[in-house]
């Protein structure tokens, strides 16, 4: 078995993932020795916003929703996730 390399403290999240984003995971954990687990009650975090949108595009986005049968909050939530994903492969952040 290979010889495990001690994981470092970090300080901060961002201090965490530019470690991570350098560095192998198997160098620092025996992937073969886990197992697997659920978070069966664990949340993503939300922040709220507030959006001014010209009525005759919520009012579109409203039938959307009422067509495809989803929540208009959900359905904008998919809308602005699949712009940012298109627009993430033309810049880096």
């Amino acid at each position: 078995m290979k010889k495990l390399k001690k994981l470092p403290k970090f300080k901060t999240e961002n201090e965490e993932f530019e470690f991570w984003s350098k560095f192998d995971s198997t160098e620092f954990v025996n992937w073969d020795a886990g197992s697997k687990v659920q978070f069966t009650k664990l949340k993503k975090t939300t922040r709220s916003i507030t959006l001014d949108l010209p009525a005759d595009l919520l009012e579109k986005i409203i039938i959307r929703a009422n067509k495809i049968d989803v929540h208009v909050e959900s359905l904008l939530k998919m809308y602005i996730l699949k712009a940012y994903q298109d627009n993430s492969r033309s810049y880096k952040i």
